[in-house]
């Protein structure tokens, strides 16, 4: 499949694939209490990841990339560590970003112009502060556009697994 990826982000159809996996993953998670018999108690959850159900549906649509831009506008100017923090603090977990995410993003925000960074002290290396730009401020209202309908999808899948939990 040719992929085609313009200047200022994803494609429409990329996007529209993020969607789909998105739902698809939210079915599956959705899917009946009893069709998960298997239970691996010596195994922990490791919540966050791409391959997790939950959020790797959200992360797929666009949800890092929305926080991101989201933090940066709302929170105000930030370094990546501290996005990374946030990021964790915000989904309690949920969704968790290692720096190898993290400064790629923050670069190719800066290169596409949806974010500015400065060095902290410019005359020695140190952390880039990074802020976001007009045009990330509408890419970031794109975003939402995109991902809110996966997230309340998300959301009514886990709503339903807590309901049939519940009793």
């Amino acid at each position: 499949m040719l992929e085609v990826v313009s200047a200022d982000g994803p494609t429409t159809e990329r996007r529209r694939e993020a969607r789909r996996a998105a739902r698809e993953a939210a079915r599956e998670a959705a899917g009946s209490a009893s069709a998960a018999t298997e239970v691996v108690p010596d195994r922990p959850a490791r919540p966050g990841g791409q391959g997790d159900p939950l959020s790797g549906a959200l992360r797929r649509a666009g949800l890092v990339r929305l926080l991101v831009l989201q933090l940066l506008d709302g929170d105000g100017p930030a370094y990546g560590n501290r996005l990374i923090e946030r990021i964790r603090e915000l989904s309690a977990g949920l969704v968790t970003v290692n720096p190898n995410t993290m400064y790629p993003l923050l670069r190719a925000l800066e290169e596409q112009g949806l974010a500015v960074g400065d060095w902290e002290h410019p005359d020695r290396r140190s952390r880039r502060i990074y802020r976001i730009t007009e045009a990330g401020i509408a890419e970031r209202e794109t975003l939402r556009d995109d991902v809110l309908p996966t997230l309340d999808e998300v959301a009514a899948a886990v709503e339903t697994l807590r309901r049939e939990l519940a009793g």
